[in-house]
């Protein structure tokens, strides 16, 4: 069980447990209204108490964080996991390809959330699946994901700051001119598809930095920095600029010769951890798929 203490000093006697859970734990008011009900959601002492009542000096406040019952309704199902780092509060993983990460039509216990159910249930943790961002389903690399929801809604609170990045690496078709820029492109549904998106003046704001690192032939080594995180949004971008993945069937070519995917890779990822604030950063190279495409 995952939970968050507070020492009460004599600054913090008489202050209500509401306030104390929100203004000195960082516990936000879903959270608290969630663990308010279960019998040791909230105690002092290791006695169970109420958001009215004010703890006196030397006494301690604490919260459960963890899940008591998994509430995602996700099924637990066994698969491969690339464990890339893992504490009490979160999980860093690299996704291998062709492996959706939420359960979806067609993808019911074929999933990351379900190969992380079933890991955290054959392990005897006390999490749940609580996604912090995504990747397409063909797209590697690194993904965070939270054990429960305090820890889910800090780092999604990090999301699109720079306290948050995510560094992309891809083959593109041709060598993008100029090879450093950013790609300022609204996107949006393209009309009569369920699933493409394509840059319209009506979209929502999209921006997307590129560096080109290597070119050889007819491709290019490309390193990319999302600014927002639209649906499909590198994928769209570079073929708006004439430069599509390599292998993307929905907005390049598809080539099964070459590679059975988009070739895009999560390979950089930093965040500051979600209790203690601390900067954790992990990196993963390039897959085979991708690094047989520079040869």
């Amino acid at each position: 069980m995952r939970r968050l203490e507070l020492a009460i000093t004599p600054e913090l006697a008489g202050v209500k447990v509401d306030t104390l859970l929100k203004r000195h734990m960082g516990l936000s008011g879903t959270v608290v209204r969630r663990i308010k009900w279960l019998d040791d959601g909230i105690l002092v002492d290791g006695v169970r108490v109420n958001t009215r009542f004010c703890p006196e000096a030397g006494q301690v406040l604490s919260a459960r964080l963890s899940d008591p019952q998994r509430s995602s309704g996700i099924v637990p199902a066994p698969g491969p996991l690339d464990i890339v780092y893992e504490d009490e509060d979160l999980i860093v993983l690299n996704k291998a390809p062709g492996v959706p990460v939420h359960p979806g039509p067609g993808h019911f216990d074929d999933t990351l959330g379900n190969f992380l159910v079933n890991y955290y249930e054959k392990t005897g943790q006390e999490a749940d699946f609580h996604p912090v961002h995504r990747l397409d389903r063909g797209t590697t690399g690194l993904i965070v994901a939270a054990k429960h929801p305090h820890a889910q809604e800090a780092l999604k609170h990090q999301l699109h700051t720079e306290n948050f990045r995510r560094l992309y690496l891809a083959v593109c078709e041709g060598l993008p001119d100029p090879i450093h820029g950013t790609i300022d492109a609204p996107l949006g549904p393209r009309p009569g598809s369920l699933v493409e998106q394509m840059a319209r003046p009506d979209g929502k704001p999209a921006r997307t930095r590129y560096g080109v690192l290597r070119h050889w032939g007819t491709r290019s080594l490309v390193s990319l920095e999302l600014e927002t995180g639209r649906t499909h949004q590198i994928r769209v971008h570079m073929a708006h600029i004439g430069h599509p993945l390599t292998g993307d069937f929905l907005y390049g070519t598809e080539d099964q010769n070459l590679i059975g995917r988009p070739a895009l890779h999560s390979g950089y990822l930093s965040f500051l951890h979600p209790l203690t604030g601390e900067k954790l950063q992990f990196s993963v190279p390039l897959p085979d798929d991708m690094a047989r495409l520079r040869l």
